[in-house]
């Protein structure tokens, strides 16, 4: 499917917005861990190794997402953030009919 610059414009809005929920989301888990570590209930080896954990898995989640962004990945990525509950089908009512999910 060929998306028109309109579509794309508006996409890439989309996707920035979902972006910026999931920045929210993974920096929301680190200072729980950090919370939980201020609160000495982890040692300071577990909280170290849990946020190491959670920031090098976040990393690479982001990566694979939205590296090498581009027009023909559009839709993947908004599908992707669909599946994960960061945008919703409210979001993508400004596209045509076309780039829509279908409903049941």
């Amino acid at each position: 499917m060929e998306l028109s610059k309109k579509e794309k414009l508006e996409i890439r809005k989309i996707i920035e917005s979902g972006l910026q929920l999931e920045f929210a989301n993974g920096l929301s888990e680190a200072d729980n861990i950090l919370s939980a570590w201020k609160a000495n209930a982890k040692s300071n080896r577990d909280a170290y190794q849990q946020l190491y954990k959670h920031i090098k898995d976040f990393d690479k989640h982001i990566s694979r997402r939205y590296d090498r962004m581009s027009g023909s990945y559009y839709l993947f990525i908004v599908a992707g953030q669909l599946s994960d509950g960061v945008i919703t089908e409210n979001d993508l009512s400004n596209l045509s009919g076309e780039v829509q999910p279908p409903t049941c």
